[in-house]
């Protein structure tokens, strides 16, 4: 059994950059080129979705030079591979929140999923501006909006009504969640979508990641059990 869906909170590539004596943009430029090869890789192993946290809401509190550096390569990303995207089948989503960017990165994000929106093979999904938190709020602020405006009578509110409103609307969730450097936590990635999600930690920073590690962490994926909440089926009897 393979996953349908992974999502990978791609983490480490300062400390990457830092264990080598190289600057924090050094790190950030390196776990670009993974990127590249771990969306490839996904591709061959037949992987309908991918989705990588790419900048978090809370990343904007960082220093404003890797602020910069960072808003740098994910121009250079999409100006650069959306040609190779397109021409390979995979279609790009983005999801985080739009409203306040700067107007260049909008009207990139907005090319990146126009252009590929009839792209069937493969989807990639990048999580920008993205904090599962406000994904929520906003979610249920716009549930609410309904309720107030009569298009939906709260008492048929559920968890299908808040998945619908949810910016990963017709996305199914991930199956297996691939975090890189060895740190054990969610940060605030996906919270609703992972509930059921098969977690996997890898020690190597983000740089690193490559074609091998994915497949392990799908090898780990295929080897467990996964129950949503019920029992086994060998403790069922």
């Amino acid at each position: 059994m393979k996953p349908e869906h992974i999502a990978i909170i791609m983490d480490g590539n300062g400390r990457w950059a830092k264990a080598r004596g190289l600057p924090r943009a050094a790190g950030h430029r390196a776990g670009v080129e993974a990127l590249r090869s771990t969306v490839r890789a996904v591709g061959d192993l037949g992987i309908n979705w991918l989705t990588v946290y790419a900048f978090s809401s809370e990343n904007w509190s960082r220093p404003k030079s890797e602020v910069s550096d960072l808003m740098g390569l994910l121009k250079h990303f999409i100006r650069r591979d959306l040609a190779e995207l397109h021409q390979s089948g995979v279609r790009v989503r983005i999801i985080g929140r739009r409203d306040g960017l700067d107007p260049e990165i909008g009207s990139l994000l907005h090319e990146a999923e126009a252009l590929t929106a009839l792209n069937r093979r493969h989807n990639l999904v990048i999580a920008f501006n993205y904090g599962g938190r406000d994904e929520i709020v906003r979610a249920s602020q716009r549930i609410a909006d309904a309720v107030a405006q009569g298009r939906l009578n709260a008492e048929d509110i559920d968890e299908d009504t808040v998945s619908a409103h949810l910016d990963t609307a017709g996305i199914p969730d991930p199956d297996l969640v691939i975090r890189t450097s060895g740190e054990q936590r969610m940060s605030n990635f996906l919270p609703w979508q992972s509930a059921y999600s098969e977690l996997v930690f890898v020690p190597c920073y983000w740089p690193d990641f490559g074609r091998a590690q994915l497949v392990e962490a799908v090898e780990a994926f295929a080897a467990r059990e996964r129950r949503f909440g019920g029992v086994a089926a060998r403790d069922a009897s």
